[in-house]
């Protein structure tokens, strides 16, 4: 078996449309739909959040999604649509990303509240990110 994977045929700007939608996604879950509670389960107050340099925060949050982005529209192909995209997205989502940060969550003895808050946004963020680049190729 041989794989190969093109990066010439990439959408880029799909790659880049599927990264900023889950930036957006990840501002509103971990701000007002579900910051709250994500503070409270880890003990964190906006005071010390604050602190952090934003520079370097979200920088590395816009690369890191960036790269999901680019592995996602590697693995989805270029003969896709909108359904079949998401369908990947949801797959590889809820699989071994939410199942593999589920086997970090036992280990840690993290509730399950903050297991579904943080392993929800990925898999609806992956879901959502291969939906665009589905529709976009």
């Amino acid at each position: 078996m041989h794989i190969h994977f093109d990066f010439m045929a990439l959408n880029w700007l799909a790659v880049v449309l599927a990264t900023a939608s889950a930036f957006v996604l990840g501002g509103l879950w971990y701000g007002p739909l579900f910051g709250k509670q994500w503070m409270a389960e880890y003990g964190f107050n906006e005071d010390e959040l604050a602190k952090g340099h934003p520079g370097k925060i979200f920088g590395a949050a816009i690369l890191l999604t960036f790269i999901a982005a680019t592995v996602l529209a590697l693995i989805i192909g270029h003969d896709t649509n909108l359904h079949y995209g998401a369908l990947w997205g949801f797959v590889i989502g809820f699989g071994p990303v939410a199942m593999f940060m589920g086997v970090h969550y036992v280990f840690e003895r993290r509730s399950l509240k903050l297991f579904f808050i943080n392993t929800l946004y990925p898999a609806l963020s992956l879901m959502i990110m291969g939906a665009i680049i589905g529709a976009m190729t």
